[in-house]
């Protein structure tokens, strides 16, 4: 069974609405169009059984302040899962996402923050979470082994949130 997994995404920096159109046409170019053209030319290569995992995030459903186009492009991603499940039978291609919260990973030395405000940013983000700690990037490869393993046959057009309940509450 082909496994594909997903994981295009432009680093996020929060930005307002003013002088925001290469900030814009760069993440859909990557987030969205990027991944619709790639899944695009992978559809022939999958086999019957194939799980194709796309990569989230919480703030497609959450609103966060600066981070529409981000949170916009997340939506998208979340739709396009929707469409292709609709689209393409299920017997044959199983779409799902993972949409993480906070993940402890080097991404956010890449948002172009002083490292007092990303400490800052980071003790709130823990303050918001019920869980009280961000993610791993080895709990979100545990949940993609799950959709990619026969043990989710029967689960298709998900959307997993592994957030930390973020979103949830």
């Amino acid at each position: 069974m082909p496994i594909f997994t997903f994981c295009l995404s432009e680093t996020s920096n929060f930005t307002s609405f003013r002088d925001i159109k290469d900030f814009f046409d760069n993440q859909f170019n990557t987030n969205v169009k990027g991944l619709y053209f790639t899944v695009a030319k992978a559809l022939p290569l999958l086999t019957k059984g194939s799980s194709v995992i796309l990569n989230a995030s919480v703030v497609s459903i959450k609103g966060m302040a600066g981070a529409s186009v981000y949170s916009a492009t997340k939506a998208a991603v979340r739709s396009l899962a929707r469409s292709w499940t609709a689209e393409i039978p299920a017997s044959h291609t199983r779409f799902n996402v993972i949409s993480p919260g906070p993940i402890e990973t080097p991404i956010y030395s890449k948002m172009g923050m002083p490292a007092e405000h990303l400490d800052a940013f980071a003790k709130g983000m823990i303050e918001s979470l019920p869980i009280k700690r961000f993610g791993s990037a080895d709990e979100m490869a545990k949940v993609a082994l799950f959709l990619a393993s026969e043990d989710s046959s029967y689960i298709c057009g998900a959307d997993i949130m592994a957030d930390g309940g973020f979103g949830q509450i």
